[in-house]
């Protein structure tokens, strides 16, 4: 496993685990998910070097930090975790955004209960609080890294000036919001922004919410309730379109006896040396269950089984590394264009709802490659 540094100091492997499918909101979103194999799958990650796990609060909510807690119970030492507040909640559930300092300092308390640690590696705020100042948000953040219960400090889905304002306030190791193939806004001024302040890069949805890693044939294999039904990208408008971007993924996984997943997941790692260490562009792999790849570990499989096979797709990923399949991977082939069609937008800054746009026009198609992306589109807000 190679490893990366977010912020100044605070080294992570390269891949790291998102949990979020294990337990909890996950089942609503990608499918069901089995316990025993989602902590087995952590297990294996440890064991092949994967040192940093993303949870959340809201992942559940609650129960997912308590998954992770149980699988890394005995194995604490190297092991990073990450996990994320910023919402309320009544009796029937998530009501709004909430980082007020006291909700801050409530939140904190509750995961380092339920993982079961003394201390949370990486606290994030999870979207931006409209109605709380970034400098009282942080500033509580910050006083709970003085007393020792947090040792760095991430936001997610910021804006630009929310970033500067975060950094002002107190050093920020990293920054999580989507980044993949086919999702590209952050490129023109948010990752430039991280590597002038230091701020580490952790994209999430790598795969596209599934659809890089070719598993998905048809939108009627989502199932019912799955929330990508809603996602323009899946819709049935789009749905074939978008499927000739997988085509060319598909093309350079064949010709290096890869993954689909694989090289998306390649593709992302490269784009680090771009903005140098100093972001520390990390890929989370999403495993565990029915979720991003729409199989059981969309981190990589065994070659040829497109991120299928659970705790062994760590070990097919870990295999590619050494016979330099990844590394090696055409990353001077064509791609189609970025954000595919009906692509969602970040969210403005300060807002903690993602939007979208309508699907890209034959017009407003570019072509680039993976090595030098295509322009970002135009976007909405920031």
């Amino acid at each position: 496993m190679k490893y990366r540094t977010l912020g100044p100091d605070f080294e992570v492997s390269a891949l790291g685990l998102g949990c979020m499918p294990m337990a909890g909101i996950g089942k609503g979103m990608y499918g069901e998910a089995n316990a025993d194999e989602s902590i087995a799958t952590i297990h294996r990650a440890i064991e092949l070097g994967v040192t940093l796990f993303d949870t959340a609060e809201i992942y559940g909510p609650l129960v997912n930090e308590e998954l992770v807690g149980k699988a890394i119970r005995g194995k604490r030492d190297g092991v990073v975790i990450a996990t994320k507040f910023g919402f309320r909640y009544d009796e029937n559930g998530m009501t709004g955004v909430d980082s007020t300092p006291a909700n801050v300092r409530r939140a904190c308390e509750g995961s380092l209960k339920r993982l079961g640690v003394e201390t949370i590696d990486l606290l994030y705020q999870h979207r931006v609080d409209p109605g709380v100042p970034i400098e009282d948000t942080v500033g509580a953040m910050g006083d709970l890294v003085r007393e020792g219960k947090v040792r760095h400090l991430g936001l997610s889905e910021a804006g630009l000036d929310t970033i500067r304002r975060a950094a002002a306030t107190h050093p920020i190791a990293a920054l999580q919001s989507e980044y993949s193939l086919w999702e590209r806004d952050v490129e023109d001024e948010i990752l430039p922004l991280c590597r002038k302040l230091g701020i580490g890069f952790v994209p999430y949805s790598p795969l596209g919410r599934g659809f890089l890693t070719g598993q998905i044939a048809a939108r009627s294999e989502l199932p019912e309730g799955d929330y990508r039904r809603n996602d323009p990208r899946y819709s049935e408008e789009n749905f074939a379109k978008n499927m000739e971007m997988v085509a060319v993924v598909k093309s350079i996984a064949d010709a290096h006896g890869a993954s689909p997943a694989q090289i998306a997941l390649a593709w992302l790692l490269a784009q680090g040396g771009r903005y140098r260490a100093d972001p520390g562009v990390e890929a989370p792999g999403y495993a565990g269950g029915q979720h991003e790849g729409g199989g059981r570990c969309a981190v990589g499989g065994r070659s040829g089984e497109a991120g299928c096979g659970g705790a062994s797709g760590w070990d097919g990923w870990a295999a590619l590394r050494r016979k330099g399949a990844v590394d090696d991977a055409d990353l001077t082939s064509p791609l189609p264009p970025a954000g595919g069609v009906g692509g969602g937008a970040p969210p403005v800054d300060r807002t903690p709802v993602r939007t979208s746009r309508p699907p890209l026009t034959p017009s407003r198609k570019r072509e680039g490659n993976l090595l030098s992306p295509a322009p970002a589109r135009e976007r909405e807000g920031i």
